[in-house]
C-alpha cells in the first residue's frame, strides 16, 4: 500500500508543514514590497500562537482563537508600522524588538494564567477539525486514488486550504489591482509614487495591516492545528525561514511559495529519518537531523542572496519631498 511508504508520509507532511511558512512569507511579501522590512514576523507568529491557543482553550472554540490571533497580530503590526513609517525609526530594530518582547511576554503570560511551565493546556476538541471530502471513505481502499483524494487533497484543516488559495489571490492583488500597483511603486520608488498622488504612508500602513492579518494565521495554525497547545518559542525560527523563502522567491508569490514547500519538504524528511538506520551512515543523531532546515537556509542564502533583487526602497523611511 502506498500509505505504508515513507514517500507518502513525506508528501502529506510537506503539505501540512508548509502553511506556517506560507502565511508568514505572504505577510512579509506585502510588507517588504511596500518598502518595510518585516523582521518582526517571528514575534507576531509567537503572539498569535499563544493568544489563539489560550482563547481556543478557554472558549472551547478554535474560531474564536483565530479571531483573537488576528486582532493581536494586527495590533503588533500597527505598532511596528507606527515606529517604522510614522516615526521613521530603524525598521530592523523595530522588528527585532517585537521578536524579543513576544518571546519573553508569551512565556510569562502563559505561566501566569496556566502555571504549566509557560505553555497552555492541551486543546483537545478545541483544535480546528480536518475537512473530510465527500466520498473519501468509499475511495479509501482504491490504490493511490484513495490516498491522494483522502490525504493529499483532503484531510486537512481549513487553514491549509486557505494557505494554498492565497497564492492566486496574492498574485492577482499584487500584479492586477490598483492597490498592488501602488504597493509596488512605494517599494520601488516612493518619491515617484508620491508625485503621482499616492499616499506612501497610507499604502505602507495598509500593507502592514495585511501582513499582520496573514501572519496571525501562521501562529494560529501552529498552535491550534499542528501542535494543539502553545509552547515557549514554538515557532522555532519560522519567521526567519519565511524571510529566507522571500529571498529564494525573489519577492514573488509563486517562487516564494515554492521556497516554503521546499522548507516544508526538508522538515518532513527530518521527521522521517529521525531514529532510522540509514544505509552506510547508520543512525544519524537527532540533533544533526534537526539542523537540516537551517543548513538548507544557509545554503539558500549563500547561493541566492547575490542573485535576488529586493525592492529598491526597502528599509528606507520615506521623507516627503518639499
Amino acid at each position: 500500500m502506498l500509505e505504508d511508504l515513507h514517500i507518502a508520509s513525506i508528501v502529506v507532511s510537506t503539505i501540512r508543514n508548509a502553511p506556517v511558512l506560507m502565511f508568514a512569507a505572504m505577510a512579509g511579501l506585502f510588507a517588504e514590497r511596500s518598502g518595510v522590512v518585516d523582521i518582526g514576523l517571528e514575534g507576531k507568529i509567537l503572539a498569535s500562537a499563544f493568544v489563539s491557543a489560550a482563547v481556543a482553550y478557554v472558549t472551547k472554540n478554535p474560531y474564536y482563537g483565530v479571531l483573537a490571533a488576528i486582532l493581536v497580530s494586527s495590533a503588533l503590526a500597527m505598532i511596528q508600522a507606527f515606529v517604522s513609517i510614522t516615526q521613521k525609526g530603524n525598521q530592523l530594530v523595530a522588528g527585532i524588538a517585537i521578536n524579543i518582547a513576544m518571546s519573553g511576554l508569551t512565556f510569562v503570560v502563559a505561566q501566569f494564567f496556566f502555571q504549566q511551565g509557560g505553555r497552555t493546556p492541551e486543546l483537545g476538541d478545541a483544535r480546528l477539525p480536518e475537512v473530510i471530502l465527500p466520498g473519501a471513505a468509499a475511495l479509501e481502499n482504491v490504490p493511490f486514488i484513495g490516498w491522494f483524494y483522502g490525504h493529499v487533497i483532503g484531510g486537512h484543516s481549513i487553514l491549509v486550504y486557505l494557505a494554498f488559495l492565497l497564492l492566486p489571490i496574492v498574485h492577482w492583488v499584487l500584479y492586477h489591482s490598483r492597490f498592488g500597483l501602488r504597493l509596488r511603486a512605494c517599494g520601488e520608488n516612493p518619491h515617484a509614487a508620491d508625485a503621482a498622488g499616492v499616499s506612501v504612508e497610507r499604502t505602507r500602513y495598509m500593507a502592514m495591516l495585511v501582513a499582520g492579518v496573514l501572519c496571525s494565521f501562521s501562529g494560529a495554525y501552529l498552535a491550534i492545528v499542528q501542535s494543539g497547545f502553545f509552547l515557549r518559542d514554538m515557532s522555532a525560527g519560522a519567521g526567519y525561514l519565511a524571510l529566507t523563502a522571500l529571498v529564494f522567491g525573489n519577492w514573488r508569490p509563486l517562487q516564494t511559495v515554492l521556497g516554503c514547500l521546499m522548507f516544508g519538504f526538508f522538515s518532513a524528511v527530518q521527521i522521517q529519518i529521525e531514529g532510522v538506520d540509514l544505509p552506510v551512515v547508520g543512525r544519524i543523531p537527532g540533533s544533526l537531523i534537526q539542523m537540516i532546515p537551517y543548513v538548507v537556509t544557509v545554503v539558500v542564502l549563500a547561493g541566492l542572496m547575490a542573485k535576488s533583487v529586493a525592492p529598491k526602497a526597502i528599509g528606507k523611511p520615506f521623507v516627503k519631498s518639499r
